[in-house]
């Protein structure tokens, strides 16, 4: 099949997929009399890992490291398990850092209505409880 092919196959769109063979995420294809790239099954099923570890955050180092393991023989599980918790995790704070936040800057909102809107100097109004905050 066609890269465009392989495209509507993964959803992955032609210039990814040169992207991933480019860093070797995605062997080199064979070539067809034209020069096209021809892939196959084994392609389709590579690409979705890839993309798939992509749309769950996962580095491509780390996808570099899950199919390489496949490619020599290794079942990737118990790393890509390991890769998963990880992401989950650094997910999990990052929920916690976005919630503290958001907690700040709701409340920064309430005190910075207490204060008048017109001061132009921003000496006291919400920009001076902002700038202080900085």
């Amino acid at each position: 099949m066609k890269i465009q092919d392989l495209s509507r196959k993964t959803g992955v769109s032609a210039k990814t997929i040169r992207y991933y063979e480019e860093i070797g995420l995605l062997p080199p294809p064979a070539r067809a009399d034209n020069n096209y790239r021809q892939y196959g099954e084994q392609d389709v099923e590579r690409l979705r890992l890839v993309a798939g570890a992509r749309r769950l955050d996962l580095s491509l180092d780390e996808i570099r490291e899950i199919v390489a393991l496949r490619d020599h023989r290794e079942a990737p599980c118990r790393v890509l398990l390991e890769r998963l918790a990880r992401k989950a995790d650094e997910i999990a704070e990052r929920i916690h850092a976005l919630q503290q936040m958001e907690s700040e800057l709701r409340g920064l909102r309430t005190l910075g209505l207490t204060f008048p809107v017109d001061d132009v100097d921003g000496k006291n109004c919400v920009c001076h409880l902002v700038s202080e905050h900085a």
